[in-house]
Protein backbone atom coordinates (compact mmCIF):
# COMPACT_ATOMS: atom_id res chain seq x y z
CA UNK A 1 0.00 0.00 0.00
CA UNK A 2 1.03 3.31 -1.09
CA UNK A 3 2.61 5.54 1.82
CA UNK A 4 1.11 8.83 2.90
CA UNK A 5 3.28 11.40 4.60
CA UNK A 6 1.65 13.48 7.51
CA UNK A 7 3.17 17.21 7.77
CA UNK A 8 2.66 19.20 11.04
CA UNK A 9 1.28 19.15 14.28
CA UNK A 10 -2.45 19.24 13.69
CA UNK A 11 -2.30 16.53 10.82
CA UNK A 12 0.06 13.81 12.53
CA UNK A 13 -1.68 14.29 16.07
CA UNK A 14 -5.00 14.30 14.64
CA UNK A 15 -4.09 10.71 13.30
CA UNK A 16 -2.66 9.53 15.92
CA UNK A 17 -5.99 9.72 17.52
CA UNK A 18 -8.13 8.32 15.02
CA UNK A 19 -5.85 5.57 13.71
CA UNK A 20 -2.84 5.43 15.60
CA UNK A 21 -1.89 1.86 14.27
CA UNK A 22 -2.11 3.44 10.38
CA UNK A 23 1.49 5.77 11.24
CA UNK A 24 4.46 3.49 10.58
CA UNK A 25 6.96 6.26 11.80
CA UNK A 26 7.17 9.82 12.94
CA UNK A 27 10.13 12.02 12.89
CA UNK A 28 10.47 14.95 15.38
CA UNK A 29 13.31 18.06 15.61
CA UNK A 30 15.93 17.25 18.43
CA UNK A 31 16.26 20.79 17.89
CA UNK A 32 13.34 21.46 19.17
CA UNK A 33 12.33 22.20 22.93
CA UNK A 34 9.25 24.02 23.17
CA UNK A 35 6.29 23.33 24.62
CA UNK A 36 4.33 22.48 21.77
CA UNK A 37 7.16 19.85 20.78
CA UNK A 38 7.94 18.55 24.49
CA UNK A 39 3.82 17.78 24.14
CA UNK A 40 3.58 15.91 20.95
CA UNK A 41 6.44 13.63 22.13
CA UNK A 42 5.01 12.88 25.01
CA UNK A 43 1.38 12.10 23.57
CA UNK A 44 3.61 10.38 20.50
CA UNK A 45 5.96 8.29 23.11
CA UNK A 46 2.43 7.50 25.26
CA UNK A 47 0.73 5.83 21.32
CA UNK A 48 2.92 4.69 19.28
CA UNK A 49 5.90 3.93 21.12
CA UNK A 50 8.97 3.16 19.15
CA UNK A 51 7.50 4.43 16.34
CA UNK A 52 9.14 7.86 17.27
CA UNK A 53 12.47 9.17 15.88
CA UNK A 54 14.68 11.46 16.20
CA UNK A 55 15.68 13.59 12.96
CA UNK A 56 17.64 17.17 12.79
CA UNK A 57 16.48 19.68 10.48
CA UNK A 58 17.78 18.99 7.14
CA UNK A 59 16.35 15.44 7.42
CA UNK A 60 12.70 16.43 7.96
CA UNK A 61 13.45 18.96 5.44
CA UNK A 62 14.33 16.06 2.75
CA UNK A 63 11.27 13.92 4.18
CA UNK A 64 8.85 16.89 3.65
CA UNK A 65 9.89 18.19 0.73
CA UNK A 66 9.66 21.60 1.90
CA UNK A 67 10.52 23.54 4.84
CA UNK A 68 7.47 24.14 6.56
CA UNK A 69 7.17 20.81 8.38
CA UNK A 70 7.34 22.73 11.84
CA UNK A 71 9.40 19.77 13.17
CA UNK A 72 7.57 16.54 12.09
CA UNK A 73 6.80 14.40 9.94
CA UNK A 74 5.55 10.96 9.34
CA UNK A 75 4.55 8.03 7.32
CA UNK A 76 1.22 6.32 7.59
CA UNK A 77 -0.50 3.89 5.46
CA UNK A 78 -3.55 5.91 4.22
CA UNK A 79 -6.50 6.13 6.25
CA UNK A 80 -9.11 5.63 4.90
CA UNK A 81 -13.05 6.39 6.57
CA UNK A 82 -14.83 5.36 3.66
CA UNK A 83 -14.34 4.22 -0.06
CA UNK A 84 -17.47 4.55 -1.13
CA UNK A 85 -21.15 5.83 -1.12
CA UNK A 86 -22.51 2.58 0.29
CA UNK A 87 -20.08 2.59 2.94
CA UNK A 88 -20.29 6.03 3.24
CA UNK A 89 -24.04 5.94 3.88
CA UNK A 90 -24.04 2.98 6.00
CA UNK A 91 -21.50 4.82 8.59
CA UNK A 92 -24.19 7.78 8.72
CA UNK A 93 -26.85 5.60 9.77
CA UNK A 94 -29.72 7.22 10.62
CA UNK A 95 -28.79 10.90 11.06
CA UNK A 96 -29.61 12.94 7.91
CA UNK A 97 -26.57 13.15 5.76
CA UNK A 98 -24.82 17.16 5.52
CA UNK A 99 -21.70 16.25 2.30
CA UNK A 100 -20.11 18.47 0.66
CA UNK A 101 -19.31 17.23 -3.27
CA UNK A 102 -16.25 18.94 -5.50
CA UNK A 103 -16.28 18.87 -9.23
CA UNK A 104 -12.91 19.57 -10.91
CA UNK A 105 -11.22 21.47 -7.66
CA UNK A 106 -7.44 20.75 -8.47
CA UNK A 107 -5.99 22.95 -6.26
CA UNK A 108 -4.62 21.12 -3.32
CA UNK A 109 -4.88 24.38 -1.15
CA UNK A 110 -8.44 24.80 -1.83
CA UNK A 111 -9.37 20.78 -1.25
CA UNK A 112 -7.31 20.91 2.23
CA UNK A 113 -9.37 24.26 3.12
CA UNK A 114 -12.40 23.18 2.21
CA UNK A 115 -11.96 19.84 4.04
CA UNK A 116 -11.25 21.94 7.24
CA UNK A 117 -14.40 23.94 6.94
CA UNK A 118 -16.53 20.77 5.96
CA UNK A 119 -15.03 19.16 9.41
CA UNK A 120 -16.11 22.51 11.20
CA UNK A 121 -19.47 22.81 9.98
CA UNK A 122 -20.48 19.25 11.04
CA UNK A 123 -20.49 17.81 7.53
CA UNK A 124 -20.25 14.08 6.59
CA UNK A 125 -18.12 13.61 3.95
CA UNK A 126 -16.80 15.40 0.99
CA UNK A 127 -16.55 13.23 -1.77
CA UNK A 128 -14.89 14.49 -5.39
CA UNK A 129 -14.38 12.49 -9.22
CA UNK A 130 -11.05 10.32 -8.96
CA UNK A 131 -10.11 12.18 -12.05
CA UNK A 132 -10.12 15.95 -12.22
CA UNK A 133 -9.67 16.34 -8.82
CA UNK A 134 -6.99 17.28 -5.89
CA UNK A 135 -6.88 13.90 -4.36
CA UNK A 136 -4.97 13.67 -0.16
CA UNK A 137 -1.60 14.26 0.07
CA UNK A 138 1.04 16.08 2.28
CA UNK A 139 -0.33 19.51 1.07
CA UNK A 140 -3.64 19.16 1.55
CA UNK A 141 -2.81 17.37 4.86
CA UNK A 142 -1.03 20.27 6.20
CA UNK A 143 -3.92 22.87 5.00
CA UNK A 144 -6.46 21.08 6.26
CA UNK A 145 -4.81 20.93 9.78
CA UNK A 146 -5.93 17.43 11.08
CA UNK A 147 -9.07 17.53 9.21
CA UNK A 148 -7.96 15.05 6.41
CA UNK A 149 -7.32 12.78 9.37
CA UNK A 150 -11.07 13.15 10.60
CA UNK A 151 -13.42 13.56 7.62
CA UNK A 152 -14.45 10.75 5.18
CA UNK A 153 -12.95 11.32 1.53
CA UNK A 154 -14.30 9.51 -1.00
CA UNK A 155 -13.07 9.48 -4.88
CA UNK A 156 -15.70 8.29 -7.07
CA UNK A 157 -15.00 6.50 -10.43
CA UNK A 158 -18.22 8.43 -12.46
CA UNK A 159 -19.32 11.51 -10.07
CA UNK A 160 -22.78 11.57 -11.75
CA UNK A 161 -23.31 8.15 -10.83
CA UNK A 162 -22.77 8.50 -7.16
CA UNK A 163 -24.54 11.13 -7.15
CA UNK A 164 -27.81 9.58 -8.04
CA UNK A 165 -26.92 7.20 -5.85
CA UNK A 166 -27.45 9.66 -3.30
CA UNK A 167 -30.55 10.59 -4.68
CA UNK A 168 -31.59 7.00 -4.79
CA UNK A 169 -30.97 7.33 -0.54
CA UNK A 170 -32.83 10.33 -0.17
CA UNK A 171 -30.14 12.85 -0.57
CA UNK A 172 -31.40 16.13 -2.14
CA UNK A 173 -28.31 17.35 -3.98
CA UNK A 174 -28.29 21.26 -4.33
CA UNK A 175 -25.89 22.76 -7.03
CA UNK A 176 -24.27 26.24 -6.73
CA UNK A 177 -24.21 28.56 -9.79
CA UNK A 178 -24.26 32.16 -9.85
CA UNK A 179 -26.96 31.92 -12.94
CA UNK A 180 -29.48 30.39 -10.31
CA UNK A 181 -32.71 32.05 -9.95
CA UNK A 182 -33.16 31.20 -6.13
CA UNK A 183 -30.32 31.78 -3.81
CA UNK A 184 -28.81 29.65 -0.81
CA UNK A 185 -31.31 31.26 1.76
CA UNK A 186 -34.13 30.66 -0.21
CA UNK A 187 -34.25 26.99 0.11
CA UNK A 188 -34.69 24.37 3.34
CA UNK A 189 -31.56 23.45 3.79
CA UNK A 190 -32.33 21.37 6.85
CA UNK A 191 -32.76 17.94 5.56
CA UNK A 192 -30.44 15.14 4.04
CA UNK A 193 -28.64 17.07 1.60
CA UNK A 194 -25.28 17.43 -0.46
CA UNK A 195 -23.97 20.54 -1.29
CA UNK A 196 -22.19 20.81 -5.04
CA UNK A 197 -19.86 22.81 -5.65
CA UNK A 198 -17.71 23.50 -8.81
CA UNK A 199 -14.33 24.57 -9.98
CA UNK A 200 -13.68 28.67 -9.41
CA UNK A 201 -14.37 29.98 -12.80
CA UNK A 202 -15.34 26.55 -14.70
CA UNK A 203 -18.06 25.67 -12.30
CA UNK A 204 -19.64 22.39 -12.08
CA UNK A 205 -19.69 20.23 -15.48
CA UNK A 206 -22.42 20.20 -17.38
CA UNK A 207 -23.62 16.47 -16.11
CA UNK A 208 -22.79 17.55 -12.77
CA UNK A 209 -25.46 20.19 -12.95
CA UNK A 210 -28.11 18.66 -14.52
CA UNK A 211 -27.73 15.86 -11.65
CA UNK A 212 -28.80 18.35 -9.26
CA UNK A 213 -31.91 18.30 -7.71
CA UNK A 214 -31.87 22.34 -7.36
CA UNK A 215 -29.15 24.83 -7.80
CA UNK A 216 -28.65 28.01 -5.94
CA UNK A 217 -26.43 30.58 -6.18
CA UNK A 218 -24.55 32.66 -2.75
CA UNK A 219 -25.63 36.41 -3.09
CA UNK A 220 -22.61 38.96 -3.72
CA UNK A 221 -23.50 42.38 -2.28
CA UNK A 222 -19.81 43.56 -2.88
CA UNK A 223 -17.52 44.35 -5.92
CA UNK A 224 -15.94 40.86 -6.55
CA UNK A 225 -18.65 38.01 -8.29
CA UNK A 226 -17.51 35.17 -6.93
CA UNK A 227 -15.80 33.77 -3.89
CA UNK A 228 -13.49 31.51 -3.14
CA UNK A 229 -14.48 27.75 -2.99
CA UNK A 230 -13.41 26.79 0.21
CA UNK A 231 -15.35 30.37 1.60
CA UNK A 232 -18.00 29.47 -0.78
CA UNK A 233 -18.46 25.59 0.73
CA UNK A 234 -18.36 27.41 4.11
CA UNK A 235 -20.62 29.60 3.60
CA UNK A 236 -22.76 27.22 2.81
CA UNK A 237 -22.36 24.51 4.92
CA UNK A 238 -22.76 26.79 7.74
CA UNK A 239 -26.23 27.38 6.63
CA UNK A 240 -27.10 24.02 6.75
CA UNK A 241 -26.01 23.48 9.94
CA UNK A 242 -27.79 27.04 11.28
CA UNK A 243 -30.97 25.68 9.88
CA UNK A 244 -30.58 22.47 11.43
CA UNK A 245 -30.18 23.95 14.48
CA UNK A 246 -33.21 26.46 14.08
CA UNK A 247 -35.10 23.46 13.37
CA UNK A 248 -34.44 21.23 16.33
CA UNK A 249 -34.99 23.97 18.66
Amino acid sequence: MEQQILVGFHAIVARMRQAPDSLKTVYYDAARRDRRMKDFVETAQATIGRKLHLADTERLRQLAGHDRHQGVVAFAEPASLARNIAELLDSIGDKKPLLLILDGVTDPHNLGACLRVADGAGADAIIVPKDRSAQLNSTVSKVASGAAETMPFVAVTNLARAMRELQDAGVWLIGTSEDAEKTLYDIDLSGPIAIVMGAEGEGMRRLTKETCDELVSIPMYGGVESLNVSVASGVCLYEAARQRIVKSK
